[in-house]
């Protein structure tokens, strides 16, 4: 079995896939403007006490955290250093804020994406866009759809991933003896849990198994495929599991579901910047994909620079946002 991480130093994110026998186990996005990165200590000012010794909010360089528990006696205006224990997580209308506990380490950068894919040990590919798209081959866009929808088929039937503030809900449907069913969905839970970076608390649901060493059979796939660290409960008689995995960064379905113009958007300069030809380009795509480009000019004249030709763009509302396109003029 041969492993390797993909690396792509894209424009405004950074991607990797972590491929075993050509298949991604594995998706990592880092975006440029993601914020506090965990494992950052900052300098921070109390802003708002939300609960007395509790719970408050830091102003930092970096933007708001919400900080548990308060440093004992600081009031509001007091000054401390901050260590960011989970990113911010994107949410449809309500994205949530960094979280952070108060400190006394020295002021730090949190590990990046690739120091800490290097520290997996494993062969690192870069891919480029002259280059084959490895990531492609690998199947990315079929995984970022998987993120997109939720829907995740594997053999004998589909799992539904939901997002909830509560939860990461995974839903197991099929056509199959439950037994069967369960087995093959637990371990394509797993898989995709581990694909897709889910964390924090997951529950799964799985067909209702009446006898209790059938669940055991569930709960051993469910462990055999997914790398500790995690816990969890017994599958329960109405075929119900809860796994909790530490949450440090937003899962893929997150970042997708909870930003979808900006992901758009970001795929699209992606695509424009693999589109042959050296003439100059024209980013098409709906009025809110074109909106955001038209507001960020540095990732348009990142691309210029990186393909050597000018860039335009041209909103289409006939278009969804996750179907724009490059058109490239001849040189």
């Amino acid at each position: 079995m041969s492993s390797e991480i993909l690396l792509e130093a894209g424009i405004g994110e950074t991607r990797a896939a972590l491929v075993t026998d050509d298949r991604i186990v594995e998706m990592h996005v880092e975006r440029d403007g993601d914020g506090p990165r965990a494992g950052d200590v900052i300098p921070a000012r109390l802003a708002t006490i939300l609960m007395p010794g509790r719970r408050g909010i830091a102003a930092t360089d970096q933007g708001d955290i919400l900080v548990a528990p308060l440093p004992r006696g600081l009031a509001e205006g007091g000054r401390f250093l901050v260590e960011v224990t989970r990113e911010a997580l994107p949410e449809p209308g309500r994205p949530r804020l960094p979280k952070g506990q108060a400190t006394d380490l020295g002021i730090r950068r949190g590990p990046d994406l690739v120091t800490r894919l290097a520290m997996l040990g494993l062969p690192i590919r870069d891919v480029v866009a002259h280059g084959p798209d490895l990531l492609e081959q690998a199947g990315w866009s079929e995984n970022i759809e998987e993120a997109r929808s939720g829907i995740i088929a594997f053999d004998g039937g589909i799992l539904t991933v939901s997002l909830t503030p509560a939860m990461t809900v995974i839903d197991v449907d099929g056509p199959g003896p439950a037994a069967e069913l369960a087995l093959a969905a637990a371990r394509a839970a797993a898989q995709a849990i581990r694909r897709h970076g889910l964390a924090g608390s997951i529950g799964i649901d799985f067909p209702t198994l009446a006898d209790k060493a059938a669940r055991q059979a569930v709960a051993t796939a469910f462990d055999a495929a997914l790398p500790v660290p995690f816990e969890r409960t017994a599958v329960n008689g109405f075929g119900f599991l809860q796994i909790v995995r530490r949450r440090q960064r937003p899962s893929l379905p997150e970042r997708v579901q909870g930003a979808p113009v900006e992901c758009a958007a970001l795929a699209l300069l992606r695509r424009a910047e693999r589109e042959p030809g050296t003439g100059p380009r024209t980013l098409v795509s709906a009025p809110a994909v074109t909106a955001w480009l038209a507001a960020r000019a540095d990732l348009t004249e990142e691309l210029a620079r990186r393909t050597g030709a000018p860039v335009a763009l041209r909103a289409d509302p006939a278009l969804a946002i996750e179907t724009g396109h490059a058109d490239v003029r001849p040189a």
